[in-house]
C-alpha cells in the first residue's frame, strides 16, 4: 500500500482532493498514519488545508472525513485541537488520535489523551497496538502505551492471541509480556509460544514462564515436549534445564549431542546433577569414526569438555565423509590447542566450505609457515569462491608486501565481497620492517590501487616505504 500511495506529502494531497482516508491510507500500516502527518505539513498544501474557522468554528459540521484528517495534522496546534471535536463523526480518524497523544503542544495532547482513553476498546486496542507502541517510541508517547496496556489486561483469550500472532514483533513482545505478567496464558500455551515464534526475545520470555508454572517433580509433557522440540536453541536450553525440575535426567542424554552448543552445555549440567559424567559417553560416541550417522554436535561436545589426549580421537575425523562431522573435527582440534599446520592446509581444497572456514581459523595464527605461491595459486578466478577467501583471508594475516600483493590482484575481481576487502586491505597497508626500503614493486603495487587514496595519503605511504612520491 505504501508503494501505490507514495510518501505522506501525496497521500494528503490525495485527501485535500477528496479521496476518502480509506481509499488513500492502509488502516493496518502505522507508518501510513505518520507519514500522512508529517506529509500534511507539506508547502505543497498550503493553501488546500482546512483553516481554523472550518476546523472548529460554525463549519466544523459539514466537514468532511478527509478534510477532517488533514485538519488534525495541521501545522497550526489551534486547528488540530479544534479537529479533534469531530472524531466522535469519524471514528476510522482514531489512529490520528492516537498520533496526536505524543503531539508537542500540550493543550492538543491533553484534550487527545482524553478522548483516547474514553474511546478505546478491546476491538480497537487489537487494530491500534502496531501504531501505539510505533509512536510510544517517540517523546511524550508513553501515553498510549499505558492505556493499550489497561484496556488488553480487559481483552478476551482471542483478542490477546491475535496480538500474540501479530506479523508485527514489537507488538507480538509487548502482548506476550502483558500475557504472562497477567497469566493470560497457560504453561502449555507459553510453551507453545516458545516453540513457533522466530523472535529470541519472545522465545525466551514464553519458555521462561512456562517452566516456572510446572510444579517441581511434574512431567509435564505437554510443556516439556514443545520446548525440547524447538528449533530455537534457547527454547531447547531452557526445556533441557527444565529436565532437573522434572526428574527426568535420562532426557537430557538425548541432547549431548545437540547441534547448538548452549544446549550441549545444559544437558551435560543435567546429567552431572545426577551424578555421571558426560566424557566417557562423548569417547564412545566418538571413537565409532566410521559410523556415518556420527553427529557433529558429538564431536564438538568430546572438545568442549575432554582434554588434549582427546585430540587423537578427533584426528581420524577429518577424513569423514560427512562435512559437518570433518568441520567439528577441526574446530574441536582448536578448542583442544591441538594444531596439525600440515593437515589444516590439506583441507584447504576441501570441497566443503565449512571445513575450508574452520582450517582457515586453525591457520591464521601459523599464516607465516605458509607458502605464499601458494596460496597466491588459490586466488585465481577459476578457483572455489571459498577457497578464494580462505587464501586471501591467510595472506592478508601474513602482512607486509604479501598481504599488499594479494589484496591488489583482486582490485579488479568481479566478485564484489572480494573486492571490497581487497579494497579494504589496500587502505589499511602499512610497510612493515620486513619490507625493503625503496622497493620498485611497492611503488607499482601502490600506483595500482591509487585510487583508493588521496593524493596525499598515497604519497605518505610511499614516504613510509622509502619510494619516490
Amino acid at each position: 500500500m505504501r508503494e501505490e500511495f507514495g510518501d505522506g506529502a501525496a497521500v494528503a494531497v490525495r485527501l485535500a482532493e477528496g479521496a476518502a482516508p480509506g481509499d488513500v491510507i492502509d488502516g493496518a500500516d502505522p507508518v501510513g498514519w505518520l507519514a500522512l502527518d508529517a506529509g500534511a505539513r507539506s508547502w505543497l498544501l498550503r493553501d488546500a488545508l482546512p483553516g481554523r474557522a472550518e476546523a472548529g468554528g460554525e463549519h466544523r459540521d459539514v466537514l468532511t472525513e478527509s478534510r477532517a484528517a488533514l485538519a488534525l495534522c495541521h501545522r497550526d496546534g489551534r486547528i488540530r485541537q479544534a479537529a479533534l471535536e469531530t472524531v466522535a463523526r469519524f471514528p476510522a480518524l482514531l489512529p490520528l488520535v492516537v498520533v496526536r497523544c505524543a503531539d508537542w503542544v500540550a493543550p492538543v495532547r491533553e484534550r487527545a489523551r482524553q478522548l483516547l482513553r474514553e474511546t478505546l476498546d478491546a476491538d480497537a486496542a487489537v487494530s491500534l497496538a502496531p501504531l501505539i507502541l510505533l509512536v510510544g517510541r517517540r517523546g511524550r508517547g508513553a501515553f498510549g502505551v499505558e492505556v493499550l496496556g489497561d484496556v488488553l489486561r480487559g481483552a478476551s483469550h482471542e483478542q490477546l492471541g491475535r496480538l500474540c500472532a501479530d506479523g508485527d514483533r514489537t507488538v507480538r513482545r509487548f502482548a506476550h509480556r502483558l500475557a504472562v505478567a497477567e497469566g493470560k496464558l497457560s504453561a502449555a500455551e507459553l510453551a507453545r509460544a516458545a516453540a513457533r515464534d522466530p523472535d529470541p526475545a519472545v522465545q525466551t520470555l514464553c519458555a521462561e514462564a512456562a517452566v516456572a508454572l510446572v510444579p517441581e517433580g511434574a512431567p509435564a509433557a505437554d510443556v516439556l515436549g514443545p520446548l525440547l522440540a524447538a528449533r530455537g536453541p534457547r527454547v531447547r536450553s531452557i526445556g533441557v534445564t527444565a529436565l532437573r525440575r522434572a526428574g527426568r535426567p535420562e532426557r537430557a542424554a538425548d541432547f549431548l549431542a545437540d547441534r547448538s552448543g548452549a544446549v550441549r552445555a545444559c544437558a551435560r549440567y543435567v546429567v552431572r546433577q545426577y551424578g555421571t559424567d558426560p566424557l566417557p559417553w562423548y569417547r564412545r560416541r566418538v571413537a565409532a569414526a566410521g559410523d556415518p550417522a556420527l553427529p557433529p554436535g558429538a564431536v564438538m561436545g568430546l572438545a568442549e569438555c575432554g582434554d588434549r589426549a582427546d585430540a587423537g580421537l578427533l584426528a581420524p575425523l577429518l577424513a569423514h565423509p560427512s562435512p559437518g562431522v570433518r568441520a567439528a573435527a577441526v574446530a574441536g582440534s582448536r578448542i583442544l590447542d591441538v594444531t596439525d599446520v600440515p593437515r589444516f592446509r590439506e583441507l584447504l581444497d576441501d570441497p566443503a566450505p565449512g571445513v575450508v572456514r574452520e582450517a582457515t581459523v586453525n591457520l591464521l595464527p601459523s599464516a607465516g609457515a605458509l607458502d605464499a605461491e601458494w596460496l597466491m595459486d588459490r586466488l585465481a578466478a577459476g578457483r572455489a569462491r571459498h577457497a578464494r577467501v580462505a587464501a586471501f583471508r591467510l595472506l592478508d594475516a601474513r602482512g607486509g608486501l604479501v598481504r599488499l600483493r594479494a589484496a591488489v590482484a583482486l582490485l579488479d575481481d568481479p566478485d564484489v565481497k572480494l573486492r571490497g576487502w581487497a579494497e579494504r586491505s589496500v587502505r589499511q597497508w602499512h610497510p612493515t620492517p620486513d619490507v625493503p626500503l625503496g622497493s620498485e614493486e611497492v611503488a607499482a603495487l601502490l600506483d595500482r590501487g591509487r585510487h583508493l587514496f588521496s593524493e596525499w595519503v598515497l604519497t605518505r605511504r610511499k614516504r613510509e616505504a622509502g619510494v619516490p612520491g
